[in-house]
């Protein structure tokens, strides 16, 4: 049975009927998808089309097997939004001694409910957790919203909200806070010794940037930059209230 197909219509609010009517087939072709079978990729697009959603989420294993392009590079994603989500949860999930975020809002992050119980449920196992937004009300974060020709205005309201998400988090002993004033030219997810590396290019939101991800291979890779560059930052950063 497909439960992730059933989760989605649900949450979209379509009953089987309407994806058949929208897509031309007949309803007990639906049917069969939500018991398990995977529709041909036109179908497959069309549904992801019709729920706004990405394919992967759906239908996991259609998803092509990225190979390692080294030892240090495990994938190379040419935009965030198509990071499988089981990536990001398996990133996080796997965390046995720190999770590190830095970024400027975070808020696809904080609106998932999902990977904050399941960074909540590591901070509880004795993960660090360390979490690094933008301040909102710096010229830093103005100014990126200028570059994303969004305004600084719409930037400071999405890390306000992801403030307000990441709350639940904000509480537990093991989970710790900052707010920083930084120009990023990345932003950067941990796990271990694991990166997820949101590229931030001019005039482009950091969803539609490439992601590489990163797992440490010795001292002569470039996972300690990132590294010192995450420990620069928190260090010169204001924990805020």
């Amino acid at each position: 049975m497909s439960d992730n197909l059933r989760y989605a219509l649900i949450k979209a609010r379509l009953r089987p009927v309407d994806v058949a009517s929208a897509l031309a087939v007949d309803p007990k072709t639906v049917d069969r998808w939500l018991k398990g079978r995977i529709p041909y990729p036109r179908h497959r697009w069309a549904i992801a089309d019709l729920l706004q959603i990405d394919e992967s989420e759906i239908w996991p294993e259609t998803v092509p097997r990225r190979q390692h392009v080294s030892n240090e590079i495990l994938a190379v994603y040419p935009h965030r939004w198509a990071v499988p989500h089981a990536t990001w949860q398996a990133l996080f999930e796997g965390a046995t001694e720190e999770i590190g975020i830095l970024a400027y809002s975070s808020l696809f992050l904080a609106e998932d409910a999902g990977l904050l119980r399941t960074i909540a449920d590591r901070a509880c196992n004795g993960v660090r957790v360390r979490v690094l937004l933008g301040d909102p009300d710096s010229q830093e974060v103005a100014t990126r919203g200028a570059d994303e020709r969004i305004g600084g205005s719409t930037i400071s309201a999405k890390i306000r909200n992801a403030v307000t998400l990441f709350q639940p988090l904000r509480g537990l002993p093991g989970a710790e806070f900052r707010f920083h004033r930084t120009v990023l030219y990345n932003s950067i997810y941990r796990a271990d010794d694991e990166l997820l590396i949101n590229a931030h290019v001019y005039g482009t939101p950091a969803a539609d940037a490439p992601v590489v991800h990163l797992r440490a291979n010795g001292d002569q890779g470039s996972f300690p930059v990132y590294l010192t560059s995450f420990e620069r930052t928190w260090e010169t950063a204001d924990p805020g209230t």
